[in-house]
């Protein structure tokens, strides 16, 4: 009995050892093959194995044994194959999205270390100036009125530049931390760019760029927060003037579509090269040194988080920002789902 049981063994295995093999190195070449291909196999090869051990065991014989056998398995494969597929599916969608977020993570923790060195640096150098500024003034080097005025000046300068600095830091954490909270309500968008275009206008004046408004006869009016609205457009019009040279031009359009608002700010700067268009959102991305931002007044660019906290601020009402280049500069333009007239 132990000889016959060991001798059924030993077929099976001769019998089962080469399908599964072969179907091992099938899986090795189509190992480029989809997920889907490869979880069919998988269920296909035990079953084929299953089938070609049993013939082989009874003798290469198509006895009743075998018919009933494959129609078991043929049950089986109506019922797996489906499952298979539905899993390999489930399982592609699955490592996609893993990959998805560890590219995302690195792509954050590029941008922290990024906005680490940029804070770093710049921080850095205004705290310098105040410094070396405010020992010589406690030292009395300076003693002539006008020479104190204008230290007060500078030091006064770059106060109000750290304080920018640390509201863009605090905006952007509550944005990353989804503690962002805005109080919505019917804005019609032609008062936020008169507010932003007047606000900017000095600063626009004295980088002597000229910065021309477009807007409809008719409201534009969308659902949000008009604070944070004004801190978009105030962000792209200072990133505008930061990247157009003396005696260049900004237009600021508002329009609306059937189902949304826009509003595009383009300039006539250095433009955007192709390789810093998918990155010019990211916290302190400040891409090749032909985008690098000019000072302004004196006082030098910030840290580079205009952009980043106007895409949160944006996301954060439902739209949408875009960088393009143009023939001669660049174009960022915000989309807003509109409310309908009579809403």
């Amino acid at each position: 009995m132990n000889s016959e049981i060991v001798r059924i063994l030993l077929l099976a295995l001769a019998w089962t050892a080469p399908v599964v093999l072969a179907g091992a190195l099938l899986l090795v070449a189509m190992r480029r093959a989809s997920l889907l291909i490869s979880m069919v196999l998988m269920v296909l090869i035990p079953m084929v194995a299953t089938f070609v051990g049993v013939f082989g065991v009874s003798g290469m014989m198509f006895t009743g044994d075998i018919w009933r056998i494959a129609a078991v398995l043929a049950a089986v494969a109506l019922v797996t194959i489906p499952a298979a597929l539905w899993l390999g599916r489930f399982q592609a969608r699955r490592t996609v999205w893993e990959r998805h977020m560890r590219e995302q993570e690195r792509a954050a923790e590029r941008s922290r270390r990024e906005l680490i060195a940029w804070v770093s640096h710049d921080l850095r150098t205004p705290l310098a100036d105040i410094k070396a500024l405010a020992e010589a003034l406690s030292d009395h080097v300076v003693t002539d009125p006008g020479e104190v005025s204008s230290f007060a000046t500078q030091i006064d300068r770059h106060t109000v530049r750290l304080a920018r600095m640390v509201d863009d830091l605090f905006e952007m954490a509550r944005i990353n931390a989804g503690a962002l909270t805005l109080d919505m309500e019917a804005i019609d968008l032609r008062e936020v760019v008169d507010e932003v275009t007047g606000a900017t206008s000095t600063l626009a004046a004295r980088a002597d760029v000229t910065v021309r408004v477009t807007c409809p006869d008719v409201a534009v009016t969308v659902n949000g927060s008009a604070s944070a609205l004004s801190r978009i457009l105030t962000n792209l019009i200072v990133n505008a003037v930061a990247h157009t040279p003396p005696g260049g031009a900004i237009d600021v359009a508002l329009g609306s579509s059937q189902r949304a608002a826009w509003i595009r700010v383009d300039d006539t700067g250095v433009g955007i090269p192709e390789n810093d268009l998918e990155r010019i959102f990211e916290t302190s991305y400040r891409g090749s040194p032909s985008r690098t931002p000019s000072a302004i007044d004196g006082v030098p660019a910030g840290a580079g988080l205009g952009l980043a906290i106007a895409q949160g601020l944006v996301d954060a009402h439902s739209g949408s920002i875009v960088a393009s280049n143009l023939d001669s500069g660049s174009r960022f333009e915000v989309t807003l789902p509109l409310i309908p007239a009579g809403a």
